[in-house]
């Protein structure tokens, strides 16, 4: 427990959660509905008649600045506090500003409340760290997900079918609630930093996370290519479009975040990646009607959903590996903006813009095969790292009827020797092949070669697809 000014505040329980959750959604309404690419932002400039690309790149360079370098100022749970609620503070500040046609006052507004934002978002991992537990971040990231699509597109809504200036006005709202519960967030970490066992098992975040960091800048700037070329094309759909862009998106979030432990969310993955790349091959062969941009949005945003969720997730998990969460979290969703800033970029671009549409899709489906080659060596790397994760699977949370089940399946396996069953059962369990190899009083090269021939004769690539194959030599009905 810890206590603030008169109240206490229990850590790990559900209203800590709820109120992180809100918090973060609330914010974040008003950031994907204004300064990122939102519909307010861009139906002000058109209202304003004032060029918009400059400034929607602007604030998603000054975006990145702040979720990159807020990590660096923000070092504990109080000043990560301090530090949303003066970034609120201005946002709204910034957003009152907006109603005024002034193109050199509207842009360092933007600038700034785009640059605080980032921080704002980044210093929310302290809370998510010290608000919710390991097991719990994926449901949390979530409905913060979910709920914050919501808003962004009732605020969307109100820009398009009353008035950009009403959108804005409607957007202070969210603003000024998550000032109040952001009031009411704890200023005492629960939480230690990471204990050195764990760090030394692990070896660090270091190469996991930028592997991560490259994977979502991949993803991100298929979704920048996406806004600068796909929703153009479909820009007459007014009332369509500033309501269905989220549905899929809220649709996939559910959808993994209530998939039972048992399923393999890798492979949902790369059904994601599959679909970008459908996506962009539905917008070249399909017309512009209202049938076509529901195709190619839901292919899109769809995917989209399912990769924001996995990062986010894996992020919020990877806190507890580092002192500093800002900076964890602030890195990955870097990588986020980054990817889609540059698809922005690229999207924009004269020689392609001008109906060279191909173009852009022999690109994106370029970006694909990157993601196809990057995404193994990235699930292996986490794999190790987090062995708990949601879309990774878990040995460790698997009943221990599960578990000697799976051993009875090695024993029965005439594929393999005696030793190479005795160390896949071990492998199984979660433990490291330093680990193994004092159990058994073998070198730890010994027990790599054996884990090797295990892998190679059960047609496996690491221990997640082995326990994966086993799982499966399950009757369907037993596995219910």
């Amino acid at each position: 427990m810890a206590e603030d000014n008169g109240k206490k505040y229990s850590y790990f329980n559900t209203d800590s959660r709820r109120l992180s959750v809100i918090v973060l959604a609330l914010f974040s309404a008003w950031l994907l509905a204004v300064p990122f690419e939102g519909r307010v932002l861009s139906g002000l400039l058109d209202y304003y008649r004032i060029s918009p690309q400059p400034y929607i790149l602007g604030a998603m360079a000054a975006h990145c600045g702040g979720l990159f370098l807020c990590g660096f100022f923000v070092k504990n749970i109080r000043t990560a506090k301090r530090l949303m609620l003066i970034s609120v503070l201005i946002c709204i500040a910034s957003s009152i500003v907006f109603f005024f046609p002034l193109p050199f006052l509207l842009g360092t507004a933007l600038i700034i409340s785009s640059f605080l934002a980032g921080c704002f978002v980044a210093a929310w991992g302290f809370f998510l760290k010290n608000g919710t537990p390991e097991s719990k971040r994926v449901l949390t990231i979530a409905d913060m997900l979910v709920l914050s699509y919501i808003l962004t597109t009732l605020l969307g809504m109100a820009a398009v079918d009353i008035s950009p200036l009403a959108g804005l006005g409607f957007s202070i709202l969210p603003l000024g609630a998550a000032f109040f519960f952001a009031l009411r967030l704890p200023e005492k970490e629960a939480q230690p930093g990471p204990t050195p066992e764990r760090t030394g098992k692990t070896g660090g975040i270091a190469k996991p996370l930028f592997l991560l960091c490259l994977f979502i800048t991949a993803v991100a700037l298929n979704v920048g290519l996406m806004f600068q070329v796909q929703y153009p094309a479909f820009a007459h759909l007014d009332w369509l479009t500033s309501w269905f862009w989220a549905v899929p998106y809220i649709a996939a979030v559910l959808i993994v975040r209530n998939l039972p432990r048992r399923i393999n969310r890798a492979y949902i993955l790369y059904a994601a990646i599959a679909m970008t790349g459908f996506s962009f091959i539905a917008f070249i062969l399909m017309d512009r009607s209202a049938g076509s941009y529901l195709v190619v949005n839901t292919l899109m945003v769809g995917s989209f959903g399912i990769f924001n969720l996995f990062w986010w997730s894996i992020l919020g998990e990877m806190l507890s590996l580092h002192r500093n969460p800002a900076r964890v979290l602030g890195t990955g969703l870097f990588a986020n903006v980054l990817g889609a800033f540059l698809g922005a970029i690229i999207g924009s671009a004269g020689p392609i813009n001008n109906g060279q549409d191909a173009n852009i899709t022999l690109l994106s489906l370029g970006v694909v095969c990157a993601t196809l080659v990057l995404l193994p060596i990235l699930h292996g790397r986490l794999t190790i790292l987090l062995k708990d994760h949601a879309f990774l699977t878990a040995l460790t949370q698997l009943p221990q009827q599960e578990k000697n089940r799976m051993a009875h399946d090695l024993e029965l396996d005439n594929r393999l020797t005696g030793r190479e069953r005795e160390i896949a059962a071990l492998l199984l369990t979660g433990k490291t092949y330093r680990t193994i190899a004092a159990e058994l009083c073998v070198s730890e090269n010994t027990v790599k070669t054996h884990a090797k021939n295990v892998y190679a004769k059960t047609g496996a690539h690491n221990r997640t697809e082995l326990m994966n194959s086993l799982l499966d030599i399950r009757p369907p009905f037993e596995r219910s």
